[in-house]
């Protein structure tokens, strides 16, 4: 597929879609296609003053349905635009995407689709103890917001699948701050709220039955007078402490408190999806992301979902060797940065210290949120990875 979908007119497409009859058998085509011609033909847009934005294809009507190709093709459209959706949020600046236009964004994809939605200002995080996300935003002008959103795909509304995303709108490292270069490109440090959101988008349309709990905290991490600083102190939602040993080690204070509402609500399984590590690029390179999980059973059926969408995903140790670094303070029941050997493992430990015995899957997509150059399915720049994969094993779920 890729590149030469840019060039299909309408009557391509015509063409194109009566030759899914032969494909009757398999309908894994049809979907694929649905999803090939919304990603591929993507453009991300621009504040250019000088052009409009071109509006490309989002929907594929077929001239006839055999065997539920059509069906088949709405799904991968579904998929594409969740992914899509992931993307124009990552692409937008940080003066634009704060927390609290991320919250808004949210709020229309859940009117969009009749699901549920709180959105927590500062004072209702403070009232619900979120100790670890106050913490990141202290240094911010801009308040932090904590994103709640339900679909309920069952009778009745309970045990859910909890999908939580790291949104962090613009990263700085705060008082460990960032060099010149590893800071620009950090409005991409919310792509796993993206990545969530875009799998509600989709899940909105595709309609499996299952219930979900989509779950944002959201703020960026800047430098003031009053930031948080390395040697703090700080009580996280469980009632954990946290020494500060690193201030760019922030999104996983954020995820902390947001798995943690995610056990209280009564989530049947977790999966967080977080641009949490340079260590993972060290280790992967930006074609695979990191995973970590408790629970072999529910990582097979993420896998599983990766594959089917191919977004690559590679398994990295959950060990005691490595949980007990993040329990090494001397200070506090944890410490959010052990050092920079395994720091990609060590970040998800610290995240699994808080999921307590729910099954968990952690994805850390640093590497793979962002694509250096043009591809087959999509252009330079955001991905929306993860999007696919998270909606699919949702729709897999028995």
């Amino acid at each position: 597929m890729g590149k030469s979908f840019k060039q299909l007119n309408k009557d391509k497409i015509r063409e194109v879609t009566l030759a899914l009859k032969s494909f009757t058998e398999d309908l894994t085509f049809a979907e694929a296609l649905g999803e090939a011609f919304v990603m591929a033909t993507y453009q991300l847009e621009t504040y250019h003053t000088s052009r409009e934005n071109e509006t490309y294809l989002t929907n594929l009507s077929l001239i006839a349905d055999e065997e539920g190709i059509q069906g088949a093709v709405e799904v991968g459209v579904a998929l594409g635009q969740g992914t899509n959706s992931a993307r124009h949020f990552v692409n937008m600046p940080g003066n634009l995407l704060t927390a609290t236009e991320l919250a808004s964004y949210a709020e229309n994809i859940a009117e969009k689709h009749g699901m549920e939605i709180d959105i927590f200002d500062k004072d209702q995080i403070e009232e619900l103890g979120m100790g670890a996300l106050l913490a990141v935003n202290q240094g911010s002008k801009e308040p932090p917001r904590f994103i709640v959103m339900k679909y309920q795909g069952k009778a009745e509304w309970s045990n859910p699948v909890a999908l939580v995303g790291k949104g962090i709108t613009f990263d700085t490292g705060g008082y460990s701050l960032k060099g010149k270069e590893g800071i620009i490109g950090m409005k991409m440090d919310m792509g796993g709220a993206a990545a969530v959101l875009g799998a509600m988008d989709a899940i909105g349309q595709i309609k499996p039955e299952e219930n979900v709990l989509c779950l944002v905290p959201s703020t960026d991490n800047m430098i003031s007078g009053d930031a948080f600083k390395p040697d703090d102190v700080i009580v996280s939602m469980s009632g954990k402490t946290i020494e500060v040993r690193n201030t760019d080690a922030e999104g996983r204070l954020a995820l902390a408190d947001a798995v943690t509402y995610a056990n209280q609500q009564g989530a049947s399984k977790i999966i967080d999806v977080a641009t949490l590590t340079g260590g993972v690029v060290v280790a992967l390179g930006d074609e695979m992301t990191g995973a970590m999980t408790n629970n072999g059973e529910w990582f097979d059926q993420v896998f599983e979902a990766s594959e089917e969408e191919g977004e690559l995903v590679w398994e990295l140790p959950y060990h005691d060797v490595f949980k007990n670094k993040v329990r090494s303070s001397h200070i506090a029941d944890l410490n959010n940065s052990p050092g920079r050997k395994g720091h990609a493992v060590l970040a998800g430990c610290f995240i699994g210290e808080f999921v307590e015995d729910t099954p968990w899957v952690h994805l850390d997509i640093a590497g793979t949120a962002m694509a250096e150059s043009e591809h087959d399915l999509g252009p330079k720049g955001p991905t929306g990875v993860m999007s696919r994969t998270l909606a699919k094993t949702i729709m897999n779920l028995k």
